[in-house]
């Protein structure tokens, strides 16, 4: 599936990875919420946490037609994801988010893999309000 991507915090505009991983990739970013997920502070980049409830703040990345399957590896690779491997820090998941204009899109999002998942939960530092750029 070609779906866009929805990235909340490195990978944000004027955060450490955007333009080396997204720019001259994309067609289109427009800023969107994930519902149903918690935001965690992880060693310098945030995991989201599927719990009802919460929101995550972030953008809807589309990729360029020619540049998807690229820009899909190498966010695999950025996030440390490898399907099937329970040594993942995130797992890539479709999930429905929603754009600013109310839209909901099917998109790819890097959540946490489910042992990270869980020790996040038991003694993880929660971002307040789900936004990794409005974090103190």
């Amino acid at each position: 599936m070609r779906l866009p991507f929805f990235v909340y915090g490195t990978l944000r505009p004027g955060e450490r990875y955007h333009d080396e991983f997204l720019r001259g990739r994309t067609r289109c970013e427009e800023p969107g919420l994930l519902p149903g997920a918690l935001l965690y502070d992880g060693p310098g980049y945030p995991y989201a946490v599927e719990q009802h409830g919460g929101t995550v703040t972030g953008e809807i990345v589309t990729a360029l037609p020619e540049a998807y399957r690229e820009l899909l590896d190498a966010l695999d690779r950025l996030e440390e994801y490898v399907p099937g491997d329970p040594r993942s820090l995130y797992e890539r998941v479709d999930r429905e988010v929603t754009a600013s204009d109310g839209r909901v899109v099917r998109a790819w999002v890097y959540l946490a893999a489910p042992a990270v998942a869980a020790r996040l939960r038991a003694h993880g530092r929660r971002i307040e309000g789900g936004d990794w750029l409005a974090r103190p």
